[in-house]
């Protein structure tokens, strides 16, 4: 009996296959939906290790068929809680936890292939998508993910709902379906016409809420902000309150270049995962948690499920820490291994995940926990100094490349009636993006390496020779200033990126000298 027959539907015996897909990090995993009905008393179970999301399916899949009549037929489809049958619904590979609302619609649409409720070819379409009860379509997380997956499988359709389409038309060489309801999908499947969804022309856009050209003064702050953003160097902004780090941070992000297609790409699919996306992104993401914020929300995890936290929402963007030392001690060691491995490993009972975290690390923080140290305006005495220092451990301290004094500003640099010189943010975007196109091509053989920031020993050796010259400064200075093995080498890609901005191919005296400056001392 087909899906066109227009007479009251009966459950058949059969077997039937659809594809749906899990969305995971950096890609998802395509999953095989399977539904086999045989005599018998009525059961109706689903396996493949799915989670609680995935077994209150079968009430969710079950109203919206019941709710659902397709053109040409005078009755509502038949569920399968009203038949007589033993109902097996698998979900394949059967070790991969199986997660989220996404495999509604591929539940259901095995169900009825294998029911003979419908019928159309399923082979190189893939399906996702939560069923309302009364048949309707909702948004899924991780449509990115999914679309991904479907691509990379060599996948030619793809269908979601409505809401998802724009997301899923970002990954090129498939064909979106925007779908509305169970009904909508199944005439569009059983007609010889299938509507795609169109991409609507998208521009990018700057979002920044600070540019370099709404700060006046602290040119040396400035300037250690652009060398910062060519490498994707850490940075830490230190002086009293008042004096714009803060501003100065916000304002990294407008001197970034765009993301690539692929950098968008992930980094979109990083935001869907986690439920914050509010559109493509076209800019790298800039993350400011607040110094109360914990461990988890920090590197991620969760309870139910293993979530990313603010460090992988950070990737191919900045992750911002304000009042650096205020933030709980074990929320600050946290970040080692994503400031030095680029990337955060997440042990649970219920599993583990490795998420990227591949970011531009800014911190802002005052000299003491008032702000005013040296000044008669400081009460703090120096045990309470002390105390407020050593929440930065060393070993996070030695991560940091750049630390950068912001100072006091003249009340005159400040007036009203002083015109504001304009510029300052077009001209640093563009001193980044000639950096930034001189590493590109630089590391392009290299795997996983896409700014000085990111190299390792082995790149260290083949791009960042040093003259004679050079060399000597950096071993003095290392000696006086008691530089780790780390530090040695972070100085070594600060200045190969000092003279990536001057356009040198050999790192200088002068711009080793430079890069020695940024080392801390004071803290």
């Amino acid at each position: 009996m087909t899906g066109k027959n227009s007479t009251k539907q009966k459950i058949a015996s059969g077997f039937a296959r659809v594809y749906g897909a899990q969305p995971m990090l950096p890609k998802g995993k395509i999953v095989s939906v399977e539904c086999d009905i045989v005599k018998g008393l009525h059961a109706f179970t689903i396996v493949g290790l799915p989670d609680k999301s995935v077994e209150e399916a079968k009430d969710r899949l079950s109203a919206a068929i019941k709710n659902t009549t397709p053109k040409g037929r005078a009755e509502e489809l038949e569920s399968p809680k009203r038949s007589n049958k033993k109902i097996v619904l698998s979900l394949a590979p059967a070790d991969l936890k199986k997660e989220g609302s996404g495999f509604d619609l591929p539940l259901a649409l095995s169900f009825l292939l294998a029911s003979e409720q419908v019928d159309f070819v399923p082979e190189r379409k893939l399906f996702a998508g939560e069923l309302g009860l009364d048949g309707s379509l909702r948004p899924i997380l991780g449509t990115l993910a999914v679309a991904s997956a479907a691509r990379e499988a060599k996948f030619t359709d793809l269908y979601v709902p409505e809401e998802n389409a724009e997301e899923a038309s970002l990954i090129s060489g498939l064909n979106i379906h925007a779908i509305s309801s169970l009904e909508n999908l199944i005439d569009m499947l059983e007609s010889d016409e299938e509507k795609m969804y169109v991409a609507q022309v998208r521009e990018k856009y700057d979002e920044t809420e600070a540019a370099l050209d709404e700060i006046r003064g602290q040119e040396s702050a400035k300037r250690g902000l652009v060398i910062a953003a060519a490498g994707g160097h850490n940075i830490a902004l230190y002086g009293p309150p008042g004096t714009g780090k803060t501003l100065l941070a916000r304002a990294a992000a407008s001197i970034l270049p765009d993301l690539s297609e692929d950098e968008m790409v992930e980094v979109t699919t990083i935001h869907s995962l986690a439920g914050v996306l509010t559109g493509p992104m076209f800019r790298p993401p800039f993350r400011s948690p607040h110094h109360t914020s914990s461990y988890a929300s920090l590197i991620g995890g969760g309870s139910s499920s293993i979530r990313p936290g603010e460090a992988t929402l950070a990737h191919r963007g900045v992750l911002f820490a304000d009042e650096f030392p205020h933030f709980h001690r074990d929320v600050i060691n946290a970040l080692r291994e994503p400031l030095e491995d680029a990337q955060v490993s997440i042990s649970r009972a219920k599993g583990s995940a490795i998420f990227p975290a591949n970011f531009m690390f800014i911190a802002a923080l005052n000299p003491c926990p008032c702000g005013f140290l040296g000044t008669p305006q400081c009460q703090c005495m120096p045990h309470v100094v002390e105390k407020y220092r050593r929440k930065i451990s060393g070993p996070i301290a030695d991560r940091i490349d750049m630390w950068v004094s912001v100072g006091h500003i003249p009340p005159e640099s400040l007036s009203t009636q002083k015109k504001t010189i304009s510029g300052d943010t077009k001209r640093a975007r563009n001193m980044v993006q000639k950096a930034r196109e001189r590493q590109t091509a630089r590391f392009k053989s290299a795997k996983g390496v896409t700014t000085n920031a990111d190299m390792g020993p082995k790149e260290i050796e083949a791009h960042a020779q040093l003259s004679n010259s050079a060399e000597e400064a950096l071993m003095t200075a290392a000696r006086a200033m008691k530089l780790s093995p780390r530090g040695y080498h972070r100085t070594i890609k600060l200045a190969r990126t000092i003279a990536d901005l001057a356009e040198s191919d050999a790192i200088e005296p002068t711009h080793m000298l430079e890069a020695l400056q940024y080392r801390a001392r004071e803290l």
